[in-house]
């Protein structure tokens, strides 16, 4: 047996993966990873995996990155973890006055917790409060997007619009009120990114005029929709937004976990519609992909709704046992470092022109609907019909046939449905680009142009076993 093999029946006999069906890896082999070196992962047979998706959209400066490391290892010495409910440390007060700095004007005080969907958990349960601390007890809905996603836990669930993701747990959820996506996908031919988000947003006004009375925040993913399918609209949709929630009193949640720290193009995805939400929410590239830690920004008025004494019990008793982690603070401070010192939103304009350019003759793919981008951000829709965009049925699973062809050549590529995407670390090369775009594009034409039987039958046999 490999090393390889045997790790991996190590892991199959004590180990549940997250969002993995397991008995999918009767036929589909665990990789197991022994090292990271900058863009690439590399297994115990030595065989090395170019990362290009980031690892779920963290890692944004490589893996074992020089910078990060140093600054842990001298953490990890001076303070490893203190408790943050009447204690502090230095890192957490440096990483909280950086966020209030190079964030939009107006958010003024960082709550930090563990993961991302912590932190949206936050930002319900505060604006709820909020309001209920200002005497408005009715104001206990929420506004979301269908085909929206925030997350894993509960209330996180409840105003996502992923069936995959929610419809199992339905029983369990609030009830949220979904509004039509400003999604351009399925615009009306020779209708304009803009022309239809502004249309789109008619339902959204509809929708605050009747019910702001009873609603805490509008919550949604700004420009791109990640885990719905990498879906994506113009910043029109977000100046309306924020204008109709000041106008009907109602607050503004923009959950930038998946989307913040230069992946749209800018720093924060909201900056390209010039608005300040009430709060913002950010996690995943925040630690450079290096430890847990979320932040959910919100404004001094907000803050002001809870400063009283303990005796009204308006105070927010939220808590994570490792919020403000010293450790996790030191890699956000390096993450935040390395953006300044290297010009890295500068620098990614030719990244974001090099992606587009690589992947621009899919668009003439008869199987590909729709080739899109935001930033570095960028998704090939694969489609059973060009001209009406039907799409494969999700059962056929053809995501997965690039999935492992993309490993046999040594690319991770973890597609979405039948949504190929790339969100690399920013310091891939324009060469490394091309050969992951080469890659996924030979992927596609074989999930796409292979007969049923291959799809049902052959499930690996054009995948090379890393071992």
């Amino acid at each position: 047996m490999t090393i390889n093999n045997d790790w991996m029946q190590r892991d199959l006999a004590v180990l549940w993966h997250p969002c993995t069906q397991m008995k999918d890896h009767e036929n589909l082999p665990i990789i197991p990873v022994k090292s990271g070196q900058g863009i690439y992962l590399e297994d115990f047979a030595g065989k090395r995996y170019l990362d290009a998706i980031s690892s779920w959209w963290v890692n944004i400066f490589g893996h074992a990155n020089p910078r990060i490391n140093a600054r842990i290892k001298a953490q990890v010495d001076e303070l490893e973890h203190v408790i943050m409910a009447g204690f502090t440390h230095q890192p957490i007060i440096e990483l909280a006055e950086q966020l209030v700095a190079i964030t939009p004007q107006g958010l003024d005080r960082c709550f930090f917790a563990d993961n991302g969907s912590s932190c949206i958990e936050i930002a319900l349960k505060m604006s709820f409060h909020y309001w209920l601390n200002k005497g408005q007890s009715r104001k206990k809905r929420f506004i979301t997007l269908t085909n929206s996603y925030h997350g894993e836990t509960v209330a996180a669930m409840s105003v996502g619009d992923v069936a995959l993701f929610t419809e199992t747990y339905k029983a369990l959820l609030f009830d949220a009120i979904k509004v039509t996506s400003p999604d351009c996908y399925l615009r009306e031919e020779g209708i304009s990114e803009e022309q239809h988000s502004l249309k789109v947003f008619t339902e959204m006004e509809q929708v605050l005029a009747k019910h702001h009375h009873e609603v805490a925040a509008v919550i949604v993913e700004p420009l791109v929709q990640c885990a719905g399918g990498m879906r994506m609209y113009h910043p029109i949709y977000l100046q309306k937004l924020r204008s109709a929630c000041d106008y009907y009193n109602v607050q503004l949640i923009f959950d930038e976990i998946a989307v913040g720290f230069g992946r749209t193009g800018t720093m924060f995805a909201c900056e390209q519609a010039a608005i300040t939400p009430d709060y913002l929410c950010l996690s995943k590239a925040l630690t450079g992909g290096y430890l847990p830690m979320s932040v959910c920004l919100t404004s001094n008025t907000i803050y002001q709704a809870f400063y009283d004494d303990y005796q009204t019990l308006k105070a927010f008793l939220h808590s994570h046992s490792y919020t403000g982690n010293p450790l996790a603070s030191a890699a956000a401070l390096a993450t935040l470092s390395i953006f300044k010192e290297d010009h890295v939103i500068d620098n990614n304009k030719k990244l974001i022109n090099c992606l587009a350019k690589a992947a621009a003759p899919l668009k003439e793919h008869p199987h590909v609907g729709e080739v899109r981008q935001t930033g570095m951000v960028l998704a090939v829709e694969m489609v059973a019909d060009k001209a009406t965009k039907k799409p494969f049925a999700w059962q056929e699973r053809r995501g997965l046939q690039v999935f492992k062809y993309a490993l046999s050549k040594g690319v991770l590529l973890r597609p979405i449905g039948n949504v190929v995407y790339f969100m690399p670390p920013y310091i891939i090369t324009p060469e490394q680009i091309a050969y992951i775009i080469q890659v996924a594009s030979e992927g596609i034409e074989l999930a796409t142009h292979s007969a049923a039987s291959f799809i049902n039958n052959a499930s690996l046999a054009n995948f090379k076993d890393p071992a």
